[in-house]
C-alpha cells in the first residue's frame, strides 16, 4: 500500500474517532477523496475488525462494541447473515474452550442477548447457510434440493461446487457441474443442502462474480444516483440491506447511489415506487423506466378495445 493511501486512511480513522461526526460528504471534501473511495476504506476497516457506526442523520463515527448499539443496521461491516453463520461456529465450539466466552459475549454486545440459539431458531435458512460455509471450507461439491428456478419457475436438483458467498450472505456462487458454468444461486431459494463425497474437480473454472447492491451479477453497466423519500430509503435498506450504508441523507432528503450491474434489479425497484423516488443520475436507467412505462400504459389503457 502506498504511503498518501495509508496516511489518507489513517487521517480517516482519526476523523471518524473524534468528538465531531462528520457525514460522508465532509469526510471526502476534507480528505480530497470521492464518496465511493470512502466507502471502499469503511470496507477495509471492516475487514481489519473495526466498527464503523451510522448514527443517523448521515453522519459516522468509529466505535467500539457496545450493548447500546442493539441496531444491526447501524453497523456497516456486520450483517445479520453473518452473524447466523458466527453464532453457529461458536456454538459448535467445545464447552471448555477459552474463547467461546468472549466470542458469544461479543457477538451478544451486538443482539442485546446472550442466547444466540434462541435468535437462530428464528431464522430458517441458517442451517443452510453453515453447511454451505462448510463445504466451501473443505472444497466439497453439495446437492441443493429442489432449488426454485425463477427462470423456469420449476423447483429443480442441482450438483454445483460453491466457492463465495456475496455481500449478507443473500446468495452462494457456485459452479454448476452439469452445465459447466458458474451461476449464482439465492440463498433463499435453496430448500436443503447436501455436502457430497466428491471434492470440487473444477477449482481452475471458479471465476469472482460482482454482486450490486440489488443483488444481480455481472459487470457495472452505469453508475446511478437515486433521490428517495423516507418511505423509499426505508423500503430500499428493509429489501435491499446491504444498502444501509450507501444511503445517506442531504438536508431532508435522502439518496442513494452506487454501480449497478443490471437496469432489472434496480428498475424493478424504483418502478414499484415511481412517485417517490426521481433518478437524479443513470440515463440508461431512465431509458430503461420509459420504455417499461410506456409498455405498461398500453398494456392497462383503460381505452383499450375488448
Amino acid at each position: 500500500m502506498d504511503q498518501p493511501k495509508i496516511e489518507r486512511m489513517l487521517r480517516l480513522m482519526q476523523l471518524l474517532s473524534g468528538n465531531r461526526y462528520y457525514s460522508i460528504d465532509e469526510l471526502a471534501e476534507t480528505l480530497e477523496l470521492s464518496r465511493r473511495s470512502i466507502f471502499r476504506y469503511f470496507d477495509t476497516f471492516k475487514s481489519a475488525g473495526f466498527v464503523v457506526q451510522h448514527i443517523g442523520g448521515g453522519r459516522y463515527r468509529m466505535t467500539t462494541y457496545n450493548k447500546e448499539y442493539t441496531d444491526i443496521s447501524q453497523l456497516v461491516y456486520f450483517s445479520e447473515e453473518e452473524a447466523i453463520v458466527v453464532s453457529h461456529l461458536i456454538e459448535n465450539l467445545d464447552a471448555t474452550n477459552a474463547l467461546k466466552a468472549g466470542l458469544r459475549q461479543k457477538l451478544a454486545a451486538v443482539y442485546d442477548s446472550t442466547s444466540i440459539s434462541d435468535y437462530i431458531d428464528n431464522k430458517g435458512k441458517s442451517e443452510i447457510v453453515e453447511t454451505l460455509a462448510n463445504a466451501v471450507k473443505a472444497k466439497r461439491q453439495v446437492a441443493l434440493k429442489d432449488y426454485s428456478s425463477a427462470h423456469s419457475g420449476k423447483a429443480k436438483d442441482y450438483v454445483v461446487e460453491p466457492y463465495k458467498f456475496t455481500r449478507g450472505f443473500v446468495d452462494i456462487i457456485a459452479y454448476d457441474t452439469a452445465a459447466g458454468i458458474n451461476k449464482v444461486f439465492k440463498i433463499s431459494r435453496i430448500d436443503t443442502v447436501k455436502i457430497l463425497s466428491e471434492g470440487w474437480k473444477s477449482e481452475d473454472c471458479h471465476e469472482e462474480k460482482i454482486i450490486d447492491s440489488f443483488r444481480m451479477s455481472g459487470s457495472p453497466v452505469e453508475h446511478v444516483r437515486l433521490k428517495l423519500s423516507l418511505m423509499a430509503k426505508n423500503l430500499l435498506t428493509e429489501e435491499f440491506p446491504v444498502t444501509g450504508a450507501e444511503v445517506y441523507q442531504q438536508k431532508r432528503s435522502w439518496f442513494w447511489e452506487g454501480d449497478v450491474n443490471s437496469l432489472e434489479g434496480i428498475g424493478r425497484f424504483v418502478l414499484g415506487l415511481s412517485d417517490e423516488i426521481t433518478v437524479e443520475e443513470g440515463p440508461l436507467l431512465k431509458a430503461w423506466l420509459s420504455g417499461k412505462g410506456a409498455n405498461i400504459q398500453k398494456k392497462f389503457s383503460t381505452g383499450r378495445k375488448r
